[in-house]
């Protein structure tokens, strides 16, 4: 598996896309708490210079962070998709399927968020994973494509991400 220094650029700027659209869902539950916003500011950063730095990884953790420490179910999903986005451009070339998870990661806990924020409407959720394969460039379904096919499993996140693995690789 190859991942050029353009593909991890245009993942990024897709995660910071699925991952800011859900960020009003944790602010709301934690106002005061910027770190998710810190992280997909940063990764907006690293998709304008190209650059992994070291700060992009610590707001990275800094997000996953946010979302143990909120009690509401939609901001700890909101701040899991900033955490994925944040952590999106340190793909390894490697084919694993813990690969997929930088790819997938901030689309798939965007939909949470949102299904969750709905009252656990899967309709909601599904509908975001829609948005997510409709705003996917080219360079992201490649690197999918060149990932191992997510099995479907038995959890709700199992299926969204069975279900967005499958149309990122038309």
């Amino acid at each position: 598996m190859t991942v050029s220094d353009e593909e991890r650029r245009l993942l990024g700027l897709w995660a910071a896309d699925c991952a800011e659209r859900v960020l009003p869902l944790f602010e709301a539950a934690a106002p005061d708490d910027t770190r998710p916003r810190e992280a997909i500011e940063v990764l907006r950063s690293f998709t304008q210079t190209g650059r992994r730095t070291a700060r992009l990884r610590s707001v990275s953790w800094a997000a996953h962070k946010a979302a143990r420490d909120v009690e509401d179910p939609a901001a700890t999903a909101a701040a899991r998709a900033a955490c994925y986005a944040a952590g999106a451009p340190y793909i390894h070339a490697l084919a694993t399927p813990h690969q997929a998870r930088h790819i997938h990661g901030p689309a798939l806990y965007a939909a949470l968020a949102r299904e969750f924020a709905a009252g656990d409407d899967p309709a909601v959720g599904d509908g975001e994973v829609h948005w997510a394969i409709g705003h996917a460039s080219p360079a992201v379904r490649a690197l999918t494509r060149q990932l191992p096919a997510c099995e479907p499993g038995r959890s709700r996140l199992a299926e969204l991400r069975h279900r967005l693995d499958a149309a990122l690789r038309l």
